[in-house]
């Protein structure tokens, strides 16, 4: 406390004194001032402010002034003043609580003064007024400390504690102790959850070894207990369950019947535990690193399910689909880390939780439960400051703490579960966070939590403390106060019956650890490694001591309490969790900038150096980096497209945990982030497409170049979520983006073709290999070079005609040639046996491809007679004369259709040269068309224009005017167009739509979890063993 609270405190005793001619004061009162400072000071402190106490007498109680006087009256007015202010400045620093005990200590002051004056039970009220004490609870104070015979105090604000019934107060609570000799009276203050304590009696009683005097008021505080020779001995805890109990309208009760959970390949977990409690207290969990703190909050949170035994909730089992439902709200849990939405102010972290779990109540009733929250804890003056990371601090520790338990409050649980609420906070905040969690006991709740060692202020506001060893096992439950005693019993140390300090009051935590973890110690003095006494055998002893006072209960389902607890639905949910998402990514300028920015950079960066100048102007028909730039650009939206969505779900893997208990939809979370990741994607791609395509002078092709870099980037997007979802770790999901990204490279057919790729032998590629048809690359990069390359302002007025005479050319130069080679082998080999296979498979081909010559030809079908004869039985000369003329007549028939198209296309061309001119036309091709894109994807610079197997002749000339051969969507690379049965597809939208059915088939993926389920099998865990085996020894 503060030197000038202090000082303003001492002038109070003296204004209040009410000291006149004779300037005494009883030895009583001065011993009230005495003890008050006691408790706040050392000796030296203590003369120094008593002879502080003796001067202010002087100065307000002058010589001379007689009782009723003018002077008299002149001077109490200016004593109310000084009071008033005086009471001001302490308003100013003190707690409500720490107001009351003031007011506690000059009301006892008074009671032991020469007798009570109106004057200063007038000075007592001001004070009271002037602290906002509520003036119910002033007047049950007052006849508490000064007419404690009378029974002025509210009787259901009384508990008693004496040796037999008194008929006289009726109503009044009340604790028989048969050895009491005298009264031990309790007024609870509930405002602030205070007791007051007075003693009535001849007998030697000790409030925390401290001697009670009687007929003097005592605060009895948490962790307090009264002994006595006589008496058996009272907690705090005692008293405070009488008055809280009451309170209560539905109790709730956590029990843990035989709970045993083992990890596996460990000794660790929890070894049968058996425990019982109700509302309103607040219970510790205690041990040391790596007992199972953590583990246990976890089992009877319903996080983890147990091996074996059953936790219930009002008889609910927690783990069953019924008690699931039951308890629907009941349970809030904190974990130990911060997890908060860091880019949020306080209340947007409060108010999207809010409307995560109070949608009945409407916005306007969830904004009011959420600023009442914060002004009951304490967070409103901070409202709207960002929630900053622990690193770059913007609130501070304890108010992140606070923030966590008021996202669990606001929707008010039963049963809130706190993993180590006190770690990493200083003193003052660490004390201030487990007060919060003592009112929320107060209020009815049961509050479990996890404390490492707590100081001697925190552990004595436990209600009741759980101590853990190694292993798992329980070794005490109980009260507080019992504990250390318990131990110190069974270690035979001395002075076990001391609880605490007897001259400080603190209680020595540590020294129970010390108790616990005791090591044998060897002939040389040295402790070794092996315990007294281990963790079972502390264990076997508790429940031994303990099994006649917890007997075997049936199972009996009670009422559970009603909460405000209301989920939104599907939709709404899901506009929550991505207007949640949106804020907090645009709180986050690094975020935004480069997000933005990034994508445009790149483009800038690529289109600049693959923006080839050859001679004084540029030109895109001579800029030989075209085709590079195009398979950069879809590399780069998958890469934009994995980064920003690789570690969205595992960095909310933490919070997800906490709203697990919300009973939130993961069918909402991931359409809020796919819908996110979306819109990014669609920002991005369309600033890459413009500046890269305004620098390289690509024209009319912008919507073309960004659905294509938009359906490639949103597949990634799924991709990274599937991977952040099945992945516990950001470095991990960061290893597997190059696993992902570099096989983009190798089998998109563009660095390597896919005809050069390692195969097996005598394997010919008439379509792309299944592995290419694999790669998101190859249909993007396929849809953009074909895109560009035949639907440009210049090509698309000639491709189909330029396909035709393609197409002609290799019927007509090709085919047929390579038909007549079978014929002649066939002519000439036929009555050999050595090549009678090889004759027997060309005449194969020439029956197949004199069928669909036919038919391509338009000439009709060959006739029955020759087909039949083109059998290895039936082949003579006659028959291959045939088939030559037939040949010859495809030929003539190919030629003289190639022959049409290209009249066609020199007519398009001359009313082209008519409507636009000549320099305008070429212009229009210098514009939009590439030299080296087309040598790319008709392949001009493959001698090997066909390819001759057993029973297929596959064409490998110019593949971008080749038609596709098979009728089930599988072509090879740079097919104008794909065929589904009957039906044509362009490439360009056949490519989006297998995209964007990948897209749907990831998004599935996500949905059930499927690629999590692989990782964590037995396999999926094999694979990610060896995995950090290579990855910590590369050796």
């Amino acid at each position: 406390m503060s030197e000038p609270i202090l000082k303003a405190l001492i002038q109070l005793f003296a204004l209040i004194s009410d000291v006149h001619a004779q300037r005494e004061i009883s030895s009583r009162g001065r011993e009230v001032v005495r003890l008050f400072l006691s408790k706040h000071l050392n000796n030296e402190q203590i003369v120094r402010y008593m002879t502080m106490f003796d001067e202010y007498l002087r100065l307000y109680y002058p010589d001379g002034i007689l009782k009723d006087s003018i002077k008299d009256r002149k001077r109490t007015s200016l004593t109310s003043i000084r009071i008033l202010a005086i009471c001001e400045q302490i308003n100013e620093e003190l707690q409500q609580k720490q107001k009351l005990y003031v007011l506690v200590q000059l009301m006892d002051f008074i009671a032991f003064s020469e007798g009570t004056s109106e004057k200063e039970l007038e000075f007592a009220e001001t004070v009271a007024s002037a602290f906002n004490i509520d003036q119910t609870e002033y007047y049950d104070i007052l006849g508490f400390i000064l007419e404690p015979e009378k029974v002025s105090a509210r009787i259901e604000r009384l508990l008693i504690v004496e040796n037999k019934e008194d008929k006289d107060r009726k109503g009044v609570k009340r604790i028989l102790n048969e050895n009491m000799r005298g009264r031990l009276s309790f007024l609870n203050v509930a405002s602030t959850n205070t007791l007051l304590m007075k003693y009535v009696g001849t007998e030697d009683l000790f409030l925390n070894g401290q001697n009670i005097y009687p007929g003097q008021t005592y605060v009895f505080d948490h962790g307090s207990s009264i002994r006595g020779a006589p008496v058996n001995t009272i907690f705090y805890n005692d008293i405070a369950e009488i008055f809280t109990g009451a309170a209560f309208k539905v109790r709730v009760s956590l029990e843990a019947r035989d709970v045993s959970l083992r990890f596996r390949n460990s000794e660790n977990g929890i070894q049968n535990l058996n425990f019982r409690e109700e509302s309103g207290k607040l219970i510790g969990i205690m041990g040391g690193s790596g007992v199972g703190k953590s583990t246990l909050l976890s089992l009877l949170s319903g996080i983890y399910k147990p091996g074996s035994g059953t936790v219930l909730i009002n008889g609910y089992d927690l783990n069953s689909t019924e008690g699931r439902e039951h308890l629907k709200g009941v349970i809030g849990f904190v974990p130990q880390d911060d997890l908060l939405y860091e880019e949020l102010t306080v209340f947007q972290n409060l108010l999207f939780n809010a409307r995560m779990c109070l949608h009945n109540l409407g916005e306007a009733g969830i904004r009011m439960e959420v600023d009442k929250i914060l002004n009951d804890l304490d967070l409103y003056e901070i409202k709207d400051l960002k929630v900053g990371s622990p690193v770059n601090k913007i609130i501070s520790g304890g108010q992140r703490k606070r923030l966590n338990i008021a996202l669990e409050l606001i929707r008010e649980p039963t049963i809130l579960f706190v993993d180590e609420p006190t770690s990493g906070l200083s003193s003052v905040d660490a004390e201030t966070v487990m007060t919060m969690l003592k009112e929320q006991a107060y209020k009815g709740r049961l509050v479990i939590t996890t404390i490492h060692q707590p100081g001697s202020d925190i552990y004595k506001m436990l209600d009741r403390i759980m101590i853990l060893d190694r292993g798992g096992y329980m070794i005490f439950y109980g009260n507080p106060n019992e504990t250390v005693i318990w131990f110190k019993t069974r270690a035979s140390l001395a002075n076990a019956i001391e609880d605490q300090c007897i001259t400080c009051g603190n209680v020595d935590t540590d020294q129970l650890l010390r108790i616990i973890e005791s090591k044998v110690v060897n002939e040389y003095g040295k402790p070794t490694r092996l315990r007294r006494v281990s963790p079972s055998e502390w264990a076997e002893r508790f429940r031994e001591e303990n099994e006649k006072k917890n007997p075997d209960r049936s199972i009996i389902r009670e009422p559970l309490p009603e909460n405000k607890y209301s989920i939104p639905g599907l939709a709404r949910q899901s506009v929550n969790f991505f207007t949640r998402n949106l804020l907090s990514r645009l709180a986050d300028r690094q975020y935004v900038l480069i997000s933005i920015l990034g994508a445009p950079l790149l483009a800038v960066l690529l289109a600049f150096f693959t923006r080839n100048v050859s001679g004084n102007a540029y030109s895109l028909r001579e800029n030989e980096n075209l085709p590079a730039y195009m398979f950069m650009c879809v590399i780069t939206a998958l890469f934009m497209g994995l980064i920003i969505s690789a570690e969205e779900i595992v960095r909310d893997r933490k919070i997800l945990k906490r709203e697990s208990f919300l009973n939130l939809s993961w069918f909402s979370y991931i359409n809020s982030k796919v819908m996110m990741m979306f819109l990014v994607s669609a920002i991005q791609t369309i600033l890459f497409v413009i500046a890269g395509n305004l620098i390289l002078g690509i024209r009319g092709m912008t919507p073309e170049y960004w659905i294509i870099l938009f359906s490639t980037s949103c597949l990634a997007n799924l991709i990274g979520l599937n991977i952040s979802s099945a992945f516990n770790s950001a470095a991990t999901i960061y290893i597997l983006i190059p696993l992902i990204i570099i096989p983009q490279l190798l089998f998109s057919g563009v660095l390597v073709k896919f005809d050069s790729l390692h195969r097996k032998e005598n394997t010919y590629g008439e379509f792309v290999p299944i592995i290419g048809d694999l790669m998101p690359a190859r249909w993007a990069y396929e849809a953009l070079a074909t895109e560009q390359f035949k639907n440009n302002r210049y090509e698309k007025n000639f491709f189909s005609y330029d396909m035709e005479i393609s197409q002609n050319t290799w019927y007509a130069s090709f085919l047929i040639e390579a038909l007549r080679k079978d014929l002649w082998i066939c002519r000439n080999y036929r009555d050999s046996s050595r090549y009678r296979e090889l004759v027997a498979d060309n005449l194969g081909k020439l029956t197949v491809y004199i069928g669909k010559m036919a038919e391509i030809a338009g000439s009709g079908p060959p006739p029955r007679n020759l087909k039949s004869s083109l059998d290895i039985g039936r082949f003579d000369d006659s028959v291959a004369i045939r088939t030559e003329s037939l040949l010859n007549n495809f030929s003539d028939r190919f030629k003289e259709i190639r022959k049409k198209n290209v009249l066609k296309k020199d007519s398009i061309t001359a009313a082209l040269l008519t409507k636009i001119g000549e320099s305008a036309l070429i212009e229009l091709k210098n514009n939009h068309t590439n030299i080296r894109l087309r040598e790319i994807v008709l392949d001009e610079f493959n001698t090997q224009k066909i390819i001759e197997t057993g029973k297929k002749i596959i064409q490998k000339y110019e593949p971008a005017y080749m038609k596709p051969v098979s009728a089930n969507g599988r072509a090879h690379f740079y097919a104008p167009y794909k065929k589904i049965g009957n039906k044509q597809a362009d490439t360009f939208w056949f490519n989006i739509t297998v995209l964007w059915l990948v897209s749907l088939t990831l998004y599935l993926f996500l949905y059930f979890r499927l690629l999590k389920r692989v990782v964590n099998s037995g396999t999926g865990r094999k694979i990610l063993t060896k995995t950090k085996v290579i990855r910590n020894n590369p050796e």
